[in-house]
C-alpha cells in the first residue's frame, strides 16, 4: 500500500499550480473551484468530496447569516449610533442600541480572514480534482480517503504540528495587527469613541496631519522621532562598546579573580529590571536620595534630573547603561575568548600598542559577529518602553508637544502609549505604531545588508 501511494505521488505531484488545473483540466475540474469536490465525486473520491462539499456548505452558510452583513457594516463602519432617550412612564433615561463601529470593523477584519481560507480551500478543490483527473487518464485509481490519509501520514505530518502554532499566529499576531493597521486610516479618537458615537474612514488624513511639520503633531512627531532615533544609537553604542571595554579588563590575565567581577556586574540582572528604574526614579526626585546627599556633601541645590531636558535626557543614557552593560559583558565575554591569539602577537610584534589593536583586531571581529544582535538591541532601543515610562514618564513635560501627550525624554513607543491609553485617540497611535516600525524595517535591512556580516558571511579575515 505504502509501495503504490509513493507511486501515486511521484506520477501525480501534489503541489500543482491551480493555474494548470484550470487550463488543462476537464469541466469537472474547473467547476470544482465553485462546486468544490464536484470532481472527486465523479472520479470516485466520495469521502473527499463530500468533505469539500460540507466545507463550501458551512462558507456559504457563514457568508449568508453574518458574512455579508459584516462586509457592509466594514465598508460603513456604522450608521446609527446609540442614543439616550427619557423614558416617560419610569421617569428614567434609557439607551437605544445602535451600531458599534469598533466592532463593524472588528467582524469585517474577521469575514475578510474568512474569505481568504473561502479561497484557498476552492484552489485546493481544484488541485485535488485535477489530480484525479490525471489519475485516472494515466488509467490509475484515484488514491481513497484512506490512502489519502496514510499518504500524508507519511509525508505530510509536519503540517499537522504546525497548523495549531499557525493558527495561534493567525488569530493572535495577524488578525489584531491587520485590525490595528485599519484603525489608522479611522477617526476613532476621543470624539469618536463607540458606542455612543461611531467612526469612520478617513484615508490618508491621520497620516497627512502626523507627517507635517507645520500641524501640532508633526510639531510633536519629528522633535520626538529625533530623539528616539539620538536615544537609540547612544543606548546600543555606548553599552556595546563599553561593555566591550568592561569584558576585555575583567578577561586581562593581570585581574585577579575574575568570576567574583563578572559576578558583581551580574547581580543588576537579578535584580528585575522595572523595580530597579522605579528606586532609581524615587531617588533623583527633587527631594530624593541623590539631591539630598548633594546637598548635605556640597551645600549645592537640587539637581534637575527631571526638570531640565538635557539633564533628564543624559540621566536615562547613564541609567541605561548601569542596566544594559551587563548584558553585553554576557554576549561579548565568550567571542573575545575565540579571538585567535596570534593576530594579537602578530600585532605587538609590529609594535601596534592597546589602542590600535582595539580598533584593528579586536572591534572589527566583534562588529562582523554581532552585528545582528547589535540591529536588535538598536530595534529594541527604539521601542524601550520600560527605561524611559519608569525612570521618567516622559519628563520634563511641555505646552509644546501635541495636547500636552509627549514629554521631552518620551520615545515614540511611550507616546504611542499616552496617545491611546490616557487621550483614547487610537488611529493616532495606530499611525505612529505604523510609522515606527516602517522606520525599524528600513534601517534594519539597509544596515544588515551593507554589513561585513552579510557580505562576507563565509567567514572573518
Amino acid at each position: 500500500m505504502a509501495k503504490f501511494a509513493k507511486k501515486r505521488v511521484t506520477e501525480f505531484p501534489e503541489v500543482i499550480p491551480v493555474t494548470e488545473a484550470l487550463r488543462e483540466g476537464d469541466i469537472f475540474t474547473k467547476l470544482s473551484f465553485l462546486i468544490w469536490g464536484l470532481g472527486n465525486l465523479v472520479r470516485k473520491q466520495i469521502v473527499q468530496g463530500l468533505l469539500f462539499l460540507g466545507l463550501e456548505a458551512s462558507f456559504i452558510w457563514y457568508f449568508i447569516s453574518f458574512g455579508f452583513g459584516a462586509l457592509a457594516d466594514f465598508i460603513t463602519l456604522g450608521t446609527e449610533a446609540q442614543t439616550e432617550v427619557f423614558n416617560e412612564a419610569k421617569q428614567v433615561y434609557e439607551y437605544l442600541p445602535g451600531d458599534n463601529s469598533q466592532l463593524c470593523l472588528l467582524y469585517g477584519v474577521v469575514t475578510i480572514f474568512v474569505a481568504i481560507g473561502f479561497f484557498l480551500v476552492s484552489r485546493a478543490a481544484t488541485r485535488s480534482s485535477y489530480i484525479a483527473e490525471k489519475a485516472v487518464k494515466a488509467g490509475k485509481k484515484p488514491l481513497t480517503f484512506k490512502q489519502t490519509i496514510n499518504e500524508f501520514n507519511d509525508r505530510r505530518m509536519y503540517q499537522v504540528f504546525l497548523a495549531f502554532p499557525f493558527g495561534g499566529l493567525l488569530l493572535f499576531n495577524v488578525m489584531p495587527l491587520f485590525f490595528m493597521i485599519l484603525m489608522a486610516f479611522t477617526n476613532y479618537d476621543r470624539n469618536h469613541l463607540p458606542p455612543g458615537n461611531l467612526f469612520d474612514w478617513v484615508g490618508f488624513e491621520n497620516f497627512t496631519r502626523v507627517l507635517n511639520t507645520g500641524s501640532d503633531l508633526g510639531r510633536t512627531f519629528w522633535p520626538v522621532l529625533g530623539w528616539t532615533i539620538v536615544w537609540a544609537i547612544f543606548a546600543t553604542f555606548l553599552n556595546y562598546i563599553l561593555g566591550i571595554i568592561l569584558a576585555l579588563i575583567i578577561n586581562r590575565k593581570d585581574t585577579k579573580i575574575k568570576g567574583f567581577w563578572r559576578f558583581i556586574f551580574m547581580l543588576t540582572i537579578a535584580v528585575p529590571q522595572f523595580v530597579s528604574l522605579l528606586v532609581v526614579n524615587t531617588m533623583i526626585q527633587e527631594h530624593g536620595a541623590f539631591n539630598l546627599m548633594i546637598k548635605e556633601l556640597f551645600g549645592a541645590g537640587p539637581l534637575p534630573f527631571l526638570t531640565n531636558v538635557t539633564w533628564a535626557r543624559v540621566t536615562v543614557i547613564i541609567i541605561n547603561l548601569w542596566v544594559g552593560i551587563p548584558y553585553t559583558l554576557i554576549s561579548v565575554t565568550g567571542i573575545l575568548k575565540n579571538i585567535p591569539a596570534e593576530l594579537y602577537e602578530a600585532a605587538k610584534l609590529d609594535g601596534a600598542g592597546p589602542v590600535t589593536t582595539f580598533f584593528k583586531i579586536t572591534m572589527p571581529y566583534m562588529m562582523f559577529v554581532m552585528t545582528p544582535q547589535l540591529i536588535v538591541s538598536f530595534m529594541q532601543n527604539i521601542n524601550n518602553f520600560n527605561v524611559i515610562f519608569l525612570l521618567t514618564n516622559g519628563a520634563p513635560a511641555t505646552d509644546a508637544y501635541y495636547r500636552g501627550t509627549a514629554g521631552k525624554t518620551d520615545l515614540l513607543v511611550t507616546w504611542l502609549y499616552k496617545l491611546t491609553i490616557d487621550n483614547k485617540d487610537y488611529n493616532l497611535g495606530a499611525v505612529i505604531g505604523i510609522l515606527t516600525f516602517i522606520l525599524m524595517a528600513a534601517m534594519s535591512l539597509l544596515t544588515y545588508r551593507n554589513s561585513a556580516s552579510y557580505k562576507e558571511e563565509e567567514g572573518f579575515s
